[in-house]
């Protein structure tokens, strides 16, 4: 176990804030989180579990416990003529798991190529991109109560995944369970999503398999979204909302191209980055904080800007796409 003091999270967030924890705490077994979890002092303080930090807003200094898991490792579990079971380490990097997957063959999560992020993380926000959810693939979720210090074994439907949410993330049970390993159940014989984005478009010419799937996301990913190494960012802000169908149908009598996605017979799913779009809001700054010129819906650390910085451009968006709107946005982001 790694216990650093007024420790920086400059490498700890992908917006690139010099903010500073109490203390951080780095374990790399289930054991010690165990002892962690019953040891009366840390139960005393405030703290908060970590991944890489690609989906926190860090407003302030952080007074507290910043936890963070290094549980690596990838094990097959079973396997039969279709699937292959795979146990993962929550403290992977979710980009390498994704190109171990797609190395030895296995599908399913090839469209979350090059998303930044932890296994353990994966699982708690239920990434997706193109066309692809990974709780479609998630099989169990092993965790430890903050408030019993027990382990428990989440089965898929207990996750109670849906669009970019879970229960872990639900209000009543944020921040109560670190994940500490995720069972992953893939595909031998995959098949294969290339009806979204440009996908089909970016593979003319090239035969179509697991890795030039992985590339072609990657080019996109690359080709849109700025490396959060270079330039702070966290990728999506906001939300996809989902509209009433009848607002829906409203707005796009004003609007007979906005672009959209039915949900079910009730509601439709209209891109945030489209919203934003309409608003002129793409390259707007406050302080050191800007919306990318190249896709609306990232929010950048354009120079040194603050959490505050951030947050204000961020209301900012909001408020200008409920006028226009009547929009609400939330916040994929969550603010620390």
């Amino acid at each position: 176990m790694r216990i650093e003091y007024n420790y920086s999270l400059l490498k700890h967030n992908t917006f690139g804030l010099d903010v500073k924890a109490m203390r951080f705490i780095e374990y790399n077994s289930e054991e010690y989180l165990h002892k962690l979890l019953h040891d009366y002092f840390f139960l005393s303080q405030r703290a908060l579990h970590i991944g890489q930090g690609s989906n926190l807003l860090f407003l302030n200094n952080y007074d507290g416990i910043i936890l963070h898991s290094a549980i690596q490792g990838i094990e097959k579990i079973r396997e039969d003529e279709q699937l292959v079971w795979l146990k993962a380490g929550a403290g992977n990097d979710w980009d390498f798991f994704v190109a171990f997957c797609v190395k030895n063959g296995w599908g399913g999560l090839e469209n979350l190529s090059f998303i930044p992020g932890e296994v353990g993380a994966s699982a708690v926000q239920n990434i997706g991109a193109y066309g692809m959810e990974v709780s479609e693939c998630i099989e169990e979720v092993h965790a430890y109560s903050l408030e019993t210090g027990e382990k428990r074994v989440f089965s898929n439907a207990e996750c109670d995944y849906s669009y970019r949410s879970s229960f872990f993330k639900k209000k009543e049970n944020k921040g109560k369970y670190y994940v500490v390993y995720v069972i992953f159940k893939l595909s031998k014989q995959p098949e294969f999503r290339l009806g979204y984005g440009n996908i089909r478009e970016q593979l003319a010419g090239k035969p179509v398999s697991l890795q030039t799937i992985r590339e072609a996301v990657i080019d996109i990913r690359k080709s849109k979204l700025p490396d959060p190494k270079k330039t702070g960012n966290a990728g999506s802000f906001f939300v996809n909302p989902n509209l009433p169908a009848e607002h829906f149908r409203n707005l796009q009598k004003l609007y007979p191209d906005i672009p959209h996605y039915p949900v079910d017979e009730t509601s439709v799913k209209v891109p945030a980055a489209w919203l934003i779009e309409q608003c002129g809001l793409k390259g707007k700054t406050v302080g050191g904080a800007a919306v990318h010129e190249k896709h609306a819906l990232v929010i950048i650390n354009k120079n040194r800007a603050t959490g505050q910085d951030i947050a204000s451009l961020a209301e900012e968006i909001n408020k200008a796409v409920r006028e226009k709107f009547d929009v609400e946005l939330q916040p994929e982001v969550n603010y620390i």
